[in-house]
């Protein structure tokens, strides 16, 4: 696997955004609910980037490409639903692809987040959740320091199916 990168994105990303989530759309769609055919248009991902972007710029998100060593997309990690003030948290999302999963991309991009999200963006905790069968993106967690807080039920409707969600937290030390 070697070394990573992860890069804050922007529009410029469009094209290449879009051939790597039409890649994996059915292997994405395993786990998260499956998009709308429109979704997966150039136009549609350009307006999604702008609105990202903007949400950047307010401090809302920070969403990332995962690299690998020849610049490939392998992935994505997302902190998002950011909150200020009193609670400084954010909670963390990624998928990797389809080729590049199970090669420990996904836990060492989720490594590289929690950095920027302590240090960079001065967040104090990050919350995760998957679903109850995910045990792959589970373990990631684990491994990254995060610990198990809980279960809630029937939380997210996947391939028509209420599932349970398994939820982590990790507190900046």
């Amino acid at each position: 696997m070697g070394k990573i990168t992860i890069e804050i994105i922007s529009k410029s990303h469009a094209e290449e955004l879009l051939k790597f989530e039409k890649e994996n759309r059915e292997f994405f769609e395993v786990n998260i609910p499956p998009r709308a055919d429109e979704y997966y248009s150039l136009k549609n991902i350009e307006k999604i980037l702008d609105e990202i972007v903007i949400e950047q710029e307010k401090g809302l998100c920070y969403m990332y490409l995962i690299r690998n060593k020849s610049k490939e997309i392998v992935g994505r990690v997302n902190l998002f639903s950011i909150v200020r003030g009193l609670f400084q948290k954010a909670e963390i999302g990624y998928r990797i692809g389809k080729k590049y999963n199970g090669c420990g991309y996904a836990t060492k991009a989720v490594k590289l987040a929690i950095n920027e999200a302590f240090n960079k963006y001065n967040l104090h905790r990050i919350e995760a959740g998957t679903s109850q069968n995910n045990i792959g993106s589970q373990v990631v967690l684990i491994k990254n320091g995060f610990e198990f807080i809980g279960r809630t039920r029937q939380v997210i409707k996947i391939n028509e199916k209420w599932e349970d969600g398994i939820l982590f937290e990790r507190i900046k030390v």
